[in-house]
């Protein structure tokens, strides 16, 4: 229900959405279709986030990818794993729409900085209420 609902609002932002159920789907559409940026739920069936994440950055180091999970204390090992974007859950949609623009929009050097352990942007924004609530900052 979740993943029709920000399919919903992306497509309603002009955006070209291709929906994956699992980790294993979206691995086959990215190997399958260009994809520009991706959305990634840490808690999936058949093949988890992170294993996703890890295969889809090498297999893939380009795409970014913006993390998107209600899972606790995920913040040090997006950054470490070289993600674009933690947005913890609920998520915050103006947010992911910023987040989305400003990463389709880095120089792909931008990118690959990240993935490297280099100094790079990255984007974050806790759930509300949190003890990080006082984070909520575009570089980390």
């Amino acid at each position: 229900m979740v993943r029709e609902s920000i399919n919903e609002v992306l497509v309603s932002e002009g955006y070209f959405v291709i929906p994956a159920e699992n980790g294993q789907q979206a691995l086959d559409l990215a190997g399958k279709s260009p994809i520009d940026l991706v959305l990634l739920d840490l808690n999936m069936p058949v093949k988890n986030g992170w294993d996703t994440f890890e295969q889809l950055t090498r297999e893939h180091p380009l795409i970014p990818i913006i993390i998107a999970t209600a899972r606790p204390n995920q913040l040090f090992s997006s950054v470490n794993a070289g993600a674009g974007a933690l947005l913890e859950k609920p998520m915050d949609i103006p947010m992911l729409l910023a987040s989305m623009e400003k990463l389709l929009r880095e120089p792909a050097e931008e990118r690959l900085a990240r993935l490297t352990g280099r100094t790079a942007r990255f984007y974050y924004k806790p759930k509300a209420g949190s003890a990080r609530q006082n984070l909520d900052a575009e570089h980390y």
